[in-house]
């Protein structure tokens, strides 16, 4: 049987997905795709890592959403407003907050640099999408999940 959290899991490698193929479409300060700026997180220079540390996390983010707001999402509106919301909070931290400092810059660097803010913008419409796509997954993956009976040992 499969918990909030581990649909959680799955819905956030969906939204990771489709946030992923916007970083890859996004260019980054230096023209590469975003996702080149996500793989030097990890000290990278690869597309590949990139994309795996990316949906590493929305698996983590994915889960933690399960767990925390999985008894809120009843309804298609619950899902888009908690997952937008649940975006937004994770663009904070970890698009503001996080990943400046992982990259050597200071927390909220990406709204203090005129080169950045395009790419804090950018950021800030993939997260929310990401959250978007997380809880309405989040809910038709739930679904499913009750839907399905328990098989007899």
């Amino acid at each position: 049987m499969r918990s909030r959290i581990v649909v959680g899991i799955v819905a956030g490698l969906i939204g990771g997905v489709v946030f992923g193929m916007m970083m890859q479409m996004m260019a980054a300060p230096d023209g590469k795709p975003m996702m080149a700026m996500v793989a030097q997180v990890v000290r990278s220079e690869s597309l590949v890592v990139g994309w795996l540390y990316h949906l590493f996390n929305s698996a983590v983010i994915g889960g933690i959403f399960g767990w925390l707001l999985g008894n809120r999402i009843g309804g298609y509106g619950a899902g888009l407003l908690w997952g937008a919301l649940y975006g937004i909070a994770w663009w904070i931290l970890g698009g503001l907050i996080l990943m400046p400092m992982f990259l050597g810059m200071s927390a909220f660097a990406p709204l203090m640099m005129e080169m950045m803010r395009p790419v804090a913008m950018g950021s800030l419409i993939g997260h929310i999408v990401f959250g978007l796509v997380l809880g309405i997954s989040f809910l038709l993956l739930n679904r499913s999940r009750r839907e399905i009976p328990a098989t007899a040992a």
